[in-house]
């Protein structure tokens, strides 16, 4: 009597999911936090000050409203945003049980809670917003179809469905004179993309996407309310006249590093997208740009703390980069 077959197991879900789930979750409480605290500031005296002098001159004097109707709008944002947010964190639990629907909420809820989340500082909320996005990314696409994740090599190489396909050439183990020496003899399959690759990947495309974002919404804030910037700055700082640093010259220094920093990180977001399709030069860029991103935020990170959190996010990507089954994924052909 043969014995009944055992069910079909479930893939296992990726640490891709489960990094996101997880920031998608810690993120939306740190939204939910600024936002009370944002609404509970909006009746300082420092908070109606900055706004008044952001209406005095353009471009809000151009809106045409009160101070007053501006504070009501940022009250009425920050608390859709802890909305979303709420929402957004109860999604991202249900997502680590494979709820598809959760998946295409939080896909939705990701615009407003960007925009709405410009109220309480921007950075969490497109964090949880770019979080959204990787799980429409691969392996995490075929883990909520409820497929194991299909290797690098078969998923380009496959042809239309219902057409028998050849059998791919072996390209593992190499032959003993063409195995490199310096390599360990790894146990995981080189023609699969490596799972630290992918972490390395969506730590570029997260972070130098944010930096792209903060830094040209800098240079636009510049260039529109140039009074508004240079009133805050003076405030902060007020011995930077006295030091020669002139209004000009704060000006056209913003201007330049904004722009570097936006063509940078643009760049390091193609050269990653190419690095996950296995281009081998792409790595060596992406590990390039890595080291100097970690020197520039170790030495940001000096009187900025906030600085730690992206050096340990270049720390954490050139140390993945480096990984012996990552450099045999892009040495396998």
């Amino acid at each position: 009597m043969s014995s009944p077959s055992a069910p079909p197991t479930a893939p296992s879900r990726p640490r891709q999911v489960t990094l996101a789930a997880c920031l998608i979750m810690g993120g939306s409480v740190l939204v939910v936090l600024t936002a009370f605290q944002r609404v509970g500031g909006l009746h300082s005296l420092e908070t109606r000050q900055a706004v008044a002098r952001f209406l005095a001159g353009p471009p809000g004097s151009d809106l045409g409203i009160t101070t007053t109707s501006l504070l009501d709008a940022l009250r009425v944002a920050s608390m859709v945003a802890a909305g979303c947010a709420t929402a957004a964190a109860i999604l991202g639990y249900h997502v680590l049980r494979r709820n598809r629907s959760a998946r295409v909420a939080l896909s939705v809820l990701a615009v407003p809670l960007f925009v709405t989340g410009l109220a309480t500082g921007g950075f969490v909320s497109s964090i949880v917003a770019a979080s959204s996005v990787m799980l429409w990314l691969q392996p995490a696409r075929d883990w909520f179809a409820g497929r194991e994740p299909r290797p690098a090599a078969t998923a380009r190489s496959a042809g239309p469905p219902g057409v028998p396909q050849a059998p791919p050439r072996p390209v593992w183990p190499p032959q003993p004179w063409e195995r490199p020496q310096h390599l360990p003899r790894l146990a995981t399959d080189p023609t699969t993309r490596p799972p630290a690759l992918a972490w390395a990947c969506g730590l570029t495309w997260l972070f130098a996407g944010l930096a792209a974002v903060l830094m040209g919404s800098s240079v636009v804030l510049l260039a529109t309310s140039p009074g508004l910037v240079f009133d805050e700055v003076h405030r902060q700082d007020p011995q930077l006249a006295q030091a020669g640093l002139t209004d000009e010259v704060l000006r056209t220094a913003t201007y330049a590093v904004g722009g570097v920093f936006v063509v940078w990180s643009l760049a390091a977001v193609v050269v990653a997208v190419l690095a996950f399709r296995g281009v081998r030069w792409a790595r060596t860029a992406l590990v390039v740009s890595a080291a100097v991103s970690a020197a520039v935020c170790l030495l940001a990170s000096v009187g900025q703390f906030v600085m730690l959190l992206p050096l340990a996010a270049s720390v954490v990507t050139l140390a993945l980069l480096v990984r012996p089954d990552v450099r045999a994924w892009f040495d396998r052909s």
